[in-house]
């Protein structure tokens, strides 16, 4: 068990969200006194903390209970964590430079000791339970949450039940289950398999996880806010003198039924109201088309969420058809400051995983790459701006990785015979080593040659990688004019990738080389370039090149596709 230094003793108290009516704190969350609302914020001593946290905060390690004077859990015996949060803030290079957002992050909640930001939750609401002496639970969860809590009430010698719908992968069931916990597979929806483990839940006598009603859920996901706003102010530096921290301009993230928006919001109201930040974020919130009722709602104005009875998408996950008081929370604040409300399709959604994966170096589930397909549509329509600070959360790893997710040309094989062939009857048999290279060879039969010209290292880095993920081209590169007008004459490229923007030789003399030599000028020309084109400068491309794509507003596979049309023109021709 990990403790951090011990909690400075604060006042703290319950705040009912419906009618702002205060009562004292206790464990078990109880309802509002006056009107019987059940749901109450915890609220805190604000100005006692901003004073005593620059100090307090040097001497703790980097989890979610740095923040231990914002958790209510009153006495830290009780604190049941495996290290959770304190997870990476990653400036995504790669796609940043694709998508022309040099501020996009990613807060890697992978890292967490289940791979999942549900830790947060678990870690805090366990605690609570844990305090409040309670030994059982039930809970019921598309994968993560049940993964999570099983972890943490093994832990803490607390007994769960968890009731998971049918269509969860088997390896997570098996995952659950390894833990200790008794799961309950139901054939049926997860929303109809929430009412069966309420049923369940009163039926045996045994306390049943809330959800977001749950004050500990709420609270523990708010630690995400708090630690982006001090990793931001590590990465860019504070915005303003006496505003130590920072908030990005948009927070985006898959939802199902919205507790991690939820909480993350509470997070930095609560630091905005202790000027630890000079501002609050707008939330993207990311749902899949087969099941979107916060989308389909929010597009109707409505302020309560319009159920999805029937939800038709393969990420599981984040099928809530019913997402309870999240919405109108999210409603609400996306009304007062800006935010959105975005559905992907599932095609979209795993082009955005194969994305981050093939770009990043981040493997994640599909429910987590939902939120980046997100990313990209809301850039597209102009929504989030380009040169805004943006941080998405990416939570779980591909596990299982779903055999939709990969084509079967993805993988491809050598025959074992060829590795350590039998001795050859005849001495004029190739060497073992030619027929190892020769079946390798083969299976680039269908290569094309591409040759990028490009003055950036980073910028032509990132074009080869775009290139090397399809495994289906030759890269050849230089990166100035000169070097790439050798390269050409000297490799004869079926493509080239030009930029115009060189020092010795820019791609308006490399083009005008090009046109004046027989034997090249019939190659391929695609213009990939930073610059603004003048309307004479466009016009001097006219007949020279085959596509102008300007940096940082086009995806990997609008390239590729651009490519292979073109080098199929080409083949067509020459046949």
């Amino acid at each position: 068990m990990l403790i951090v230094p011990s909690a400075i003793p604060m006042e703290i108290g319950f705040e009912c969200g419906a009618c702002g009516h205060r009562q004292p704190y206790t464990i078990p969350t109880p309802v509002c006194e006056k009107c019987g609302h059940d749901w109450l914020d915890v609220y805190y001593d604000y100005e006692r903390i901003r004073r005593l946290w620059p100090d307090i905060l040097r001497q703790r390690p980097f989890t979610m209970w740095r923040y231990r004077e914002l958790l209510p859990l009153r006495h830290d015996d009780y604190q049941i964590s495996m290290g959770e949060g304190g997870t990476p803030l990653l400036r995504a290079k790669n796609l940043g430079m694709m998508l022309g957002t040099p501020n996009l992050f990613i807060k890697d909640e992978r890292q967490n000791p289940t791979n999942s930001f549900k830790d947060r939750q678990a870690a805090m609401v366990i605690s609570m339970m844990k305090e409040a002496n309670t030994t059982e639970l039930v809970v019921a969860s598309t994968g993560n949450v049940a993964i999570s809590y099983s972890a943490y009430t093994a832990h803490a010698g607390i007994k769960l039940w968890t009731f998971v719908p049918s269509l969860v992968p088997p390896e997570k069931m098996r995952e659950i289950a390894i833990y200790g916990s008794e799961v309950v597979k139901v054939t049926a929806t997860y929303d109809e398999t929430k009412k069966v483990a309420a049923r369940f839940a009163r039926h045996k006598h045994i306390l049943a996880d809330k959800g977001i009603r749950n004050v500990g859920t709420r609270e523990g996901m708010k630690t995400l806010a708090l630690e982006i706003a001090e990793q931001l102010a590590e990465e860019l530096g504070p915005l303003q003198p006496g505003v130590p921290w920072r908030a990005p301009d948009w927070y985006i993230q898959s939802v199902s039924g919205g507790m991690g928006p939820v909480g993350v919001d509470k997070g930095y109201q609560e630091l905005y109201r202790m000027g630890m930040v000079d501002r609050l974020p707008k939330i993207a919130v990311v749902q899949a088309a087969g099941c979107a009722p916060m989308v389909n709602s929010y597009e109707k104005d409505l302020p309560e969420a319009e159920p999805v009875r029937h939800p038709n998408t393969q990420v599981i996950t984040i099928a809530t058809g019913f997402p309870g008081p999240a919405y109108s929370y999210l409603y609400r604040i996306a009304k007062e400051r800006g935010g959105a409300f975005v559905a992907v399709s599932d095609d979209e959604t795993f082009r955005a995983l194969h994305v981050l994966a093939k770009m990043e170096g981040i493997s994640m589930e599909p429910a987590a790459a939902t939120a980046f397909a997100g990313l990209f549509k809301l850039l597209s329509k102009g929504i989030i701006k380009r040169d805004e600070i943006v941080v998405v959360n990416c939570s779980g790893h591909t596990f299982p990785v779903e055999k939709f997710l990969l084509k079967p040309d993805q993988i491809k094989e050598v025959p074992a015979n060829l590795i350590e062939p039998t001795p050859a009857p005849q001495a004029v048999t190739p060497p073992p080593t030619e027929g190892l290279l020769g079946a390798l060879d083969q299976l680039d039969e269908r290569v094309r040659r591409i040759a990028i010209i490009e003055d950036n290292v980073e910028a032509a880095r990132l074009l080869r990688r775009i290139l090397q993920t399809r495994g289906d081209f030759q890269v050849v590169e230089a990166h100035t004019g000169k070097e790439g007008l050798k390269l050409i004459k000297t490799t004869h490229p079926d493509l080239i990738l030009l930029d115009m923007m060189m020092p010795d030789m820019d791609g308006f003399a490399v083009l005008d080389h090009l046109k004046d030599d027989d034997a090249l000028t019939n190659i391929p020309v695609i213009v990939v370039t930073a610059k603004e084109l003048t309307v004479p400068e466009q016009r001097r491309l006219q007949g020279q090149i085959q596509l102008l794509l300007q940096k940082g507003s086009f995806m990997d596979d609008e390239l590729l596709q651009n490519i292979n049309t073109l080098l199929e023109k080409d083949k067509g021709a020459k046949s």
